[in-house]
């Protein structure tokens, strides 16, 4: 097994969609150890605001704090607006990070995400966009099942309590913005 990247290193991401070109995103290595790896994106280089039912959960420039856990089939963000208002947690249903050596990572977004608002209930999203990859065959029906099997883990989960992991709670924007503008590992 390749290594895990290093906290106060930096990490390449990259990151496909089905039926789309891969992506990569670079992020700084907050923390890293077995209960998962913390990277923090500045500032998200998105081209226009992502919403859910009209309200806005992430704009571009916005901070991201993001969570890859151990052989996990998502990971997961704290999501600002620009000005570093916390609008919730959402996780992306993905396969799990291979690890490329030199500080480089690849993985593939399975189309489902789950978003909890700030101080609301966890709910499902793009239904229709994984149901539309399978029905183009761009993803077999067994990870689609695999997808929406975890989307349903991580919603129950989170009904019961269990869901998102401590370390998630464990940050906050100010805590990463301090770790990441020391340039030190966090200890």
């Amino acid at each position: 097994m390749t290594a895990l990247p290093q906290p106060g290193s930096w990490v390449d991401i990259h990151y496909r969609r089905i039926g789309r070109a891969a992506e990569t995103y670079r992020q700084f290595v907050l923390e890293s150890g077995p209960a998962g790896i913390v990277t923090f994106q500045s500032h998200t280089p998105i081209q226009s605001p992502a919403r859910v039912d009209g309200t806005t959960i992430l704009e571009p420039g916005s901070p991201v704090i993001w969570f890859t856990l151990p052989r996990a089939w998502h990971d997961i963000g704290l999501f600002h607006r620009a000005d570093g208002t916390f609008t919730g947690v959402y996780a992306n249903i993905l396969t799990p990070v291979e690890f490329l050596g030199e500080g480089a990572w690849a993985t593939t977004d399975l189309c489902l995400d789950v978003w909890v608002p700030s101080g609301g209930q966890a709910r499902l999203l793009d239904e229709a966009e994984l149901d539309e990859a399978e029905a183009a065959a761009l993803v077999d029906r067994e990870l689609a099942g695999r997808a929406r099997g975890e989307a349903a883990a991580l919603l129950g989960g989170h009904r019961a309590g269990r869901w998102p992991p401590r370390l998630v709670g464990d940050w906050s924007l100010e805590r990463a913005r301090g770790v990441a503008d020391s340039g030190a590992p966090y200890r």
